[in-house]
Parts: C-alpha cells; structure tokens; sequence
C-alpha cells in the first residue's frame, strides 16, 4: 500500500513548477502500477497549449474554473469541479483558466517525475 499526502510532496523533487502551473505527483513509474498521477494547479489568467503527444491524459477539475479546447477542431468544452476531460486521442489542447483551477490529472504511461514540457508542448517518454 502506498499512501500520500499533499504535504509529503510540497517543496520536494515530486513538485514541479512552471510559470503558469505547478504540480505535485503523487504517483510515478517507479510506483510500478501503470499510470502515474498528479494534483495540478493551473494559475489564474493564464491560457496554456499542450500536447501529451507519448501519453494519454484523464483531468479531474475539483477547484476554479476555465475551458478546454480541442486545437484540431476547435471544440470549446468548459471546466468546472466535477468536470472530467480524457485526451485519448493525444490531443492537442489550450487550457485557459479563469480562475486558478485545480486539477487530478492521471497519465499512461506513467511519468518518471522529472518531465516538463517541451517547446512543442508535450512531455518527452521518459523510462527512468
């Protein structure tokens, strides 16, 4: 059994930040169950492009609220607790916050931790 809180990760090496999000991950490849998961701040104001083009992404909304669009169509689709959104399509997608959101967001295949984005977006496949 593995258990967690959100004070055992804050100002370690399993928080990361960028300037418009920072995320604290809970579980990781090295956990060696599938998938990994986070708990995800997305900073108010801020519109954000990725693209999980290695990873399939699930997105929890449990605090704030925005929207998610779906680049390649353009399709609008607005966040709010409760709210749930899977890229299963690695889709490419702008997440605009309109006030600070908080998101669980799961991954497969897992992140190692240590991932940022890329210029392009998207999370490079790490395995270690």
């Amino acid at each position: 059994m593995i258990v967690k809180s959100l004070e055992d990760l804050i100002g370690t090496e399993d928080e990361t930040k960028a300037e418009n999000w920072e995320s604290r991950r809970f579980i990781l490849n090295k956990d060696g169950v599938g998938f990994s998961m986070n708990d995800t701040i997305i900073k108010a104001g801020t519109d954000n492009f990725f693209w999980y083009k290695n990873h399939i992404e699930a997105v929890y909304c449990i605090e704030g609220e925005g929207e998610v669009e779906k680049v390649s169509t353009g399709e609008v689709y607005q966040l709010k607790p409760g709210t749930m959104y899977l890229l299963d399509e690695n889709d490419k997608h702008r997440l605009r916050a309109r006030t600070q959101m908080r998101m669980v967001c799961v991954f497969n295949p897992p992140l190692v931790g240590t991932e940022t984005h890329n210029e392009e977006g998207y999370y490079p496949l790490l395995t270690e």
